[in-house]
């Protein structure tokens, strides 16, 4: 098992980073908290998860401990799998999450996309004792950056999401002539509406 990557990021974008180890560029699936943090970044270092199936190996990383344990934890959970734990962890801030499960807001973790009303009882209910015990108070916050709107709909599309339905709700909120400071808080809009 990869415990962390630390490398050169040649690429980056809201879905993924391509990160160079070694003279090897690794592929790592990453959420929209994570590229918040990474995204001025020319260096980093990634904690990562390598999720393995009969017709993929496939890396996801983590800005921190917090968003990898929810991760971990949220896979666990029968029914969720990798890209619906990473659309949570992209829609919501790790704390966000944490908080919505150990005090079993149903309705919050429903607004997930990929979470109905019998996942979202699930989760609570195999995580939340769980959670409580590591529950941490600190607040995360990422810069906000400028960017384009292809780079939301190529993070959009990457999440999982239909190119029209994302084109739609992007341009939608564009449209609304409500400020957008950086392309995270744009998906993370768009996400609310798809």
């Amino acid at each position: 098992m990869i415990g962390y990557i630390k490398g050169i990021i040649t690429f980056k974008s809201p879905a993924y980073v391509l990160l160079e180890c070694g003279g090897i560029g690794y592929q790592v699936f990453i959420s929209l908290n994570t590229f918040t943090k990474i995204q001025h970044l020319e260096n980093c270092r990634l904690l990562t998860y390598m999720h393995v199936t009969e017709t993929a190996h496939t890396l996801y990383g983590f800005a921190d401990d917090l968003e990898k344990s929810l991760f971990t934890n949220l896979i666990s959970v029968s029914g969720i799998g990798p890209s619906t734990a990473r659309v949570a962890l992209s829609s919501l801030e790790p704390e966000e999450l944490q908080k919505a499960i150990v005090q079993e807001n149903e309705r919050l973790i429903q607004g997930i996309k990929g979470i109905g009303p019998k996942s979202a009882k699930r989760i609570i209910l195999e995580l939340r004792d769980k959670l409580a015990k590591g529950m941490d108070a600190v607040k995360i916050s990422g810069q906000p950056d400028n960017t384009s709107r292809e780079m939301a709909l190529s993070g959009l599309i990457a999440l999982g999401f239909n190119k029209a339905q994302a084109e739609k709700a992007i341009d939608n909120l564009l449209r609304s002539g409500e400020n957008f400071p950086g392309v995270e808080d744009l998906i993370k809009k768009a996400l609310k509406h798809l």
